[in-house]
């Protein structure tokens, strides 16, 4: 399937910035007596090392030396666009101007040089605990305690000189629980749960256990 291309005016605008910008430092190196392919030269050779000091930046950070080279190569690339607007007369270029262009290549080579080999400053890294993400605490850590089950109830014994034990009642929560402890039980081994399998379950006394089983059945 085509890709359609579509128009980008600020590319577009990058485009028409940089072609003006290349002439005029073309016309600055010729006007200083350098013809010929070292006229095209001088204006690639500025734009390269500003390009190289802001990629610099972007990659490792703000640093002096980055900083300082992409100054060098901005002043030079605006010193063209504005000498090149009638400030110098460039038919007869002042000797400065000549002393500055004939000694670029040795400058923009040395800053080439100290911005591809020269390390760059490690990043500073959070310290521990101070992240930008705050730690989120452990939702296990804040789950509730299960609630203790209630203490059960005995029956008032109706004659007390009886020997017959209190009959323990059993409370709903204790007793519904039993029941899915009864149902898995019966699921995974077939058979009913008795008392003591329920004691060692639930861990309550056997009075109760009873109690329950003989719900249970």
């Amino acid at each position: 399937m085509p890709r359609t291309i579509r128009c980008d005016a600020v590319l577009v605008q990058a485009v028409i910035a940089g072609a003006l910008s290349f002439a005029h430092l073309h016309d600055l190196a010729a006007a200083a007596g350098q013809d010929g392919w070292k006229g095209w030269a001088y204006p690639i050779s500025v734009d390269l090392l500003l390009v190289a000091a802001w990629r610099r930046l972007r990659a490792s950070g703000p640093s002096r030396l980055a900083w300082c080279w992409f100054l060098i190569a901005l002043i030079a690339s605006l010193g063209a666009n504005v000498a090149t607007a009638g400030f110098l007369d460039l038919a007869h270029p002042p000797a400065w101007l000549r002393f500055g262009i004939a000694g670029w290549p040795a400058l923009a080579f040395l800053g080439g040089t100290l911005l591809a080999h020269t390390p760059a400053a490690p990043r500073a890294e959070p310290a521990p605990g101070l992240g930008t993400e705050e730690a989120q605490p452990d939702p296990v850590a804040f789950k509730s305690a299960p609630e203790p089950s209630p203490a059960p109830e005995l029956a008032p014994a109706g004659d007390p000189l009886s020997d017959a034990a209190p009959v323990p009642v059993v409370p709903a929560a204790l007793l519904d629980h039993a029941r899915k402890l009864a149902t898995e039980y019966r699921s995974r081994t077939g058979t009913e749960i008795d008392a003591t399998t329920l004691r060692a379950r639930l861990g309550v006394p056997p009075q109760l256990a009873d109690a329950i089983a003989a719900q249970l059945a």
